[in-house]
């Protein structure tokens, strides 16, 4: 998917999605948006950080970098409404950047010239804060974090910048709310190796996957809207990663809606390349994937699929040997008391049909229960007991 040296393989990652392609996997899931318990909701804390004394004051026609250079490990960082053009970088721990609205002006961190990631936030910089903030324009990724541990995204915007709007990656303890992505050739929000994040109340559209949480555990993404994108939500075991196993994912009272936007995918690149337009939610390989109570519609091709990255590698013609470092079978998955309806309106040219519900019959203790749907494939699928 993306040409880090974080990620290996990217080869794989194509060909799997074109299993994907070609095992009908995408979904299309929507349902009611109720309140979800434990829901992570950092909006009262920012109205508190934007009231505080900062440690220090970022006016219009300053510097933001600047003042990380100049701050202490853990200071309030308060930025005034205004367009920064330049590039963050984060290396200390527990800074809070603060953007401050006047009106509708905001914080607006703009793409100065040809610069890859708009901020980013390395291993040093833990515990880091960001609130009020819209990032855009930049080549590669909006906000980028490497082994970040227990950061905080809320109310961040990021527009249009190359693949990636939101990017954590290899950390442990997160949370994204209140935050929206759009125009990714690749992914919204994209969650990567990491454990123990929350993404609650978020909205993505107009990329090419909207959600993506890929080899990772105790993930939990809730009341999140993801609409007008190639692909609405994708949960994923994928081999030739540093991390080989992913479990204990919750996806719950969520909209995934209209996800039918043409590909638009760089040519060349990865698993997005292939991705088929008219996807809901997609669970491929990992393990205990909660999938409830969401309301996926109106996605043309799936709603909801659970299936087995072996079969995306037959598929694909790779070799058994480029899975070995993985489980590929999604086990204990539950789909329950999800509306996903009006999906699989359109058949594509693969060998599965189009459907409100899709299982390729792999893995051990799946089932499903109390959906409402027309459509599945096959038409009888395991009840939860």
């Amino acid at each position: 998917m993306k040409k880090k040296s974080l990620y290996l393989f990217q080869f794989i990652r194509g060909n799997i999605l074109i299993l994907l392609l070609t095992v009908l996997f995408f979904i299309s899931c929507q349902k009611g948006i109720g309140p979800a318990p434990n829901s992570s909701d950092n909006t009262e804390r920012s109205k508190t950080l934007q009231m505080e004394k900062p440690n220090i004051m970022v006016n219009a026609g300053g510097s933001i970098q600047a003042a990380i250079d100049a701050a202490n490990p853990g200071d309030i960082i308060q930025i005034q409404p205004a367009v920064y053009k330049e590039a963050v970088h984060v290396n200390k721990a527990g800074l809070k950047l603060v953007g401050l609205t006047h009106g509708n002006a905001g914080v607006i961190i703009d793409n100065p010239g040809n610069e890859d990631n708009g901020i980013t936030v390395q291993a040093g910089g833990s515990g880091f804060e960001l609130y009020n903030v819209t990032v855009q324009n930049f080549n590669d990724n909006g906000v980028f974090l490497t082994h970040a541990d227990n950061f905080v995204l809320s109310h961040v915007t990021a527009i249009k910048c190359g693949e990636y709007g939101l990017f954590p990656v290899f950390c442990n303890g997160g949370k994204i709310d209140h935050c929206a992505a759009t125009g990714h050739t690749d992914t919204g929000i994209y969650i990567g190796q990491s454990t123990n994040i929350t993404a609650t109340f978020n909205e993505t559209f107009a990329n090419v996957n909207g959600l993506e949480i890929e080899n990772c555990s105790h993930v939990s993404a809730s009341n999140n809207q993801s609409y007008n994108n190639v692909d609405g939500m994708l949960i994923v075991l994928l081999p030739g990663l540093i991390v080989t196993t992913s479990s204990e994912i919750t996806i719950s009272h969520n909209h995934v809606y209209n996800n039918n936007h043409v590909n638009f995918s760089v040519p060349g690149g990865g698993l997005e390349n292939f991705v088929p337009s008219g996807c809901g939610i997609l669970v491929v390989g990992p393990d205990n994937v909660t999938v409830e109570n969401n309301t996926v519609q109106q996605n043309n091709f799936l709603g909801i699929a659970v299936v087995s990255t072996t079969v995306l590698g037959a598929l694909a013609g790779l070799p058994p040997s480029a899975f070995a470092g993985i489980e590929p079978n999604p086990d204990g998955t539950e789909v329950s008391d999800n509306v996903v309806n009006s999906n699989g309106t359109v058949q594509p040219a693969l060998p599965f049909p189009a459907s409100d519900l899709l299982w390729d019959g792999s893995g051990i203790n799946n089932c499903w229960s109390d959906n409402k749907y027309k459509k599945a494939f096959p038409q009888q699928l395991p009840a939860c007991n």
